[in-house]
Order: C-alpha cells, then structure tokens, then sequence
C-alpha cells in the first residue's frame, strides 16, 4: 500500500487550478493553429488570429486566458492501492482549489446556495468526481469550466427506435442552439448510453481527452468524424461571426445503457477547453 499526504493532493489540484487557467493543453494550441491555416472566412482567420494573440500575452504575462475562470472540476483517478493520509481527500481537493483561486488571484465565481447566490470568495467548493481504479497512482485532472459554454449543454433522452440519425440530431441541435454563446471553435464533448446521469458525466469527461484521438472504437470514431465535418458545415465559425471552423473537435463517451432508452448528452467547450493533469 502506498501512502500520499492529503497536503500533495491540495498542493497539486492548486498548481493545476492555475496551470489550467493561464496556458492550453499542446493538443489545443496545435488545433487552434491548425485552424487558423484552414479557416475559409477572413474575419474568421482574423478572431482566430486574435485568440491565438491572446493565448501569447496570458502565458507571457500570467493573465488568465478568460475572465470567467471557471467552477472547479477535478476527476481524480484513485489507483485501489494508494492510501490518502493527513485529512479527507474531499476537504483536500477544495483546499487546493481554495488555495489555487485565491492566491492565484483567479476570479472567483462560486455561490454557496443556488438560490440565495452568496459567493463563497474562494471558488469553492470543486464538482469532484472519484473513480477506483488499479495500482497506485492517483491521475488528477482540473478542468475549469466556464458558464457561457456550460449553459449550452443539452440531456436527450432518446428512444432505442431513434438510433444513430437521432443521436446525430441530438448534437447538430445542441450546436446550432449554442450558436456564438459557446465561444467557438468549441470542442465538443458527447456521451451516449448509460443513465441520465450517467451521459453527463461521459459528455463532461470526453472534453479531457486529447482533442487528436478518435474513440477506439471503430464506429464512434466514424461518429466523430462525421459530427465534426457537419458541425463545421453549419457556418456559425470563430466567435459565431461565420466560418467554416465551427468546433475543433467532437469526443463522444459510450456506455452500455437499459433497453427501453438511448441517453445523449451534449456539453460543449469553449474554444480554450481548460484542463490540466497530474498523475502522482
């Protein structure tokens, strides 16, 4: 068994929280690039020109690439052999958030109670998800998630009968809806199958994967790169003032689901999609 003091897991979800609201992942600047080579409109090659301007003076002078730095979300991967001693992992997890919003001076966009709106002044608590997995590492990846995006995302609750065209619709309808309010180019992340839950979590979870790699499975992959030609095909473009990049991705989840239902849940990101991993 191994032991990890809960004061690495606060001092790393902090460096993480900052890290990923002040630089994009290699994978994101590649594909922002790459855009920019291939976008058909002028004014959408001049926003993305300027967001990539953008990109430059954040990192150089440690200015958060978005004003909304996000609610905290952090996937930890709990390898079964490690053992977390010192505090509460969960209590942990928002020390660090805490202490990444705070003296990183990002802004802080938490409110304690939905309805009440009183903000918590530190950003806190983090949307923490837990997953058991073998050997004895822990994988924490912080994903700061940005409203104008997180608005836009979509739960479709389909019948078997509606198939693969119904799940197709499903994501075209979430993306035009969207339209400009998701920052594009956005990635887009989807999860068939499993539970009402349980496609949202899938969704959410498929923005972290590299926005280069298809699904290994051969029909999803397929899925993907369809859903990408066609979103680009709609014309919203960078920012939603026209062109042809439109998303820079589509990562799409699976998981075996009931008989009775095809669960489809849409969240899209922003065109930095913010995350940054770890693995101690």
């Amino acid at each position: 068994m191994r032991t990890i003091d809960a004061r690495v897991i606060t001092d790393t979800v902090a460096e993480l929280c900052i890290k990923a609201n002040h630089f994009l992942t290699p994978d994101m600047e590649q594909a922002l690039k790459g855009a920019a080579g291939e976008e058909k409109s002028p004014v959408g090659c001049t926003v993305l020109s300027q967001l990539q301007e953008n990109l430059k003076i954040a990192g150089e002078d440690m200015i958060p690439i978005c004003q909304d730095t996000g609610m905290a979300v952090v996937f930890l991967e709990m390898g079964q052999e490690v053992l977390i001693e010192g505090g509460d992992l969960t209590d942990a997890v928002n020390e660090g958030v805490r202490k990444g919003y705070v003296e990183g001076f990002l802004r802080k966009s938490v409110v304690s109670d939905p309805l009440l709106r009183e903000n918590t002044k530190d950003n806190t608590p983090a949307i923490l998800h837990t997953e058991i997995v073998r050997g004895d590492k822990v994988k924490i990846t912080v994903a700061p998630k940005g409203f104008g995006s997180e608005n836009m995302s979509r739960i479709f609750m389909l019948k078997p009968a509606d198939g693969i065209e119904g799940v197709k619709e499903a994501i075209l309808t979430a993306v035009r809806d969207a339209g400009p309010n998701a920052c594009p180019p956005m990635v887009v992340g989807v999860g068939i199958g499993g539970t009402f839950e349980k496609c949202a979590y899938l969704a959410k979870k498929a923005l972290t994967r590299e926005v280069s790699q298809r699904s290994k499975l051969p029909h999803i992959a397929a899925l993907e790169e369809e859903m990408l030609t066609r979103i680009n095909g709609l014309g919203i473009g960078p920012a939603g003032l026209g062109g042809t990049t439109t998303a820079l991705a589509v990562n799409i989840n699976t998981y075996p689901t009931h008989i009775a239902g095809l669960p489809v849940a849409i969240n899209i990101c922003c065109h930095v999609n913010r995350h940054a991993v770890a693995i101690l």
